[in-house]
């Protein structure tokens, strides 16, 4: 693994490669932002906020949508997967927000966890993007990006990833080093055909090594 003098230099690059890094889930409030994150399981944000103006006209507050039937939730959001469980959630996690937490979003990992359809890396997203609590999301760019530049173990889980990147990286850089990451994943380093070639942190990187030297062969 890279120490943390290598992993922050590694993000600085990457800082300096997406400096406007942002949330891309549209959302007016911490309430459609909690909504829209758990739409974004296994799915894209751009499917994502195709759907959520239409959704959150007809149920802009966590009391509309707790009302609401799941039958009637679902037309909004059918186009994304698994709408019916995330239907369902919806429902949940709107009425447990009017009946526990008096209609707002809570502002800690526990008691956000405690909602339906809420992981960890959804109340990480909510926590960074609608309170700028420090928090480290990792979804599979974040992920992919730490083990290929060997921040942190191949083998290692989700936990263990945000665990190992909130060693190296200062707390107050978590939120924009987790947008830096995912922007870096999801427009350069990508799955399939990372841009190893052009990449101002091939130098650091093990895999984009291995990578150029397969290609060259």
């Amino acid at each position: 693994m890279i120490n943390k003098q290598k992993t922050l230099a590694a993000l600085q690059m990457m800082m300096d490669m997406y400096p406007n890094a942002h949330g891309e889930l549209v959302h007016k409030n911490a309430f459609e932002l909690l909504i829209a994150v758990i739409l974004s399981a296994q799915a894209t944000d751009v499917s994502v906020n195709k759907v959520t103006p239409a959704l959150f006209a007809n149920f802009p507050t966590p009391s509309a949508l707790a009302k609401a039937d799941e039958k009637e939730i679902i037309p909004y959001i059918q186009s994304i997967g698994l709408f019916r469980n995330k239907a369902k959630n919806l429902q949940l996690c709107s009425k447990k927000l009017v009946d526990t937490f008096h209609g707002n979003v809570p502002e800690t990992r526990e008691e956000l966890m405690s909602l339906a359809g809420v992981g960890r890396k959804t109340a990480n997203v909510v926590l960074g993007d609608a309170f700028g609590i420090p928090a480290i999301a990792v979804d599979t760019h974040v992920e992919r990006i730490s083990k290929r530049l060997r921040i942190c173990k191949l083998t290692a889980n989700v936990l263990e990833v945000e665990e190992t990147l909130m060693k190296k990286i200062p707390k107050n850089l978590w939120i924009r080093a987790h947008h830096t990451m995912i922007f870096f994943g999801r427009y350069h380093c990508t799955a399939r055909t990372p841009n190893c070639q052009s990449c101002p942190l091939l130098d650091l990187c093990q895999d984009g090594k291995m990578r150029m030297k397969q290609h060259r062969s």
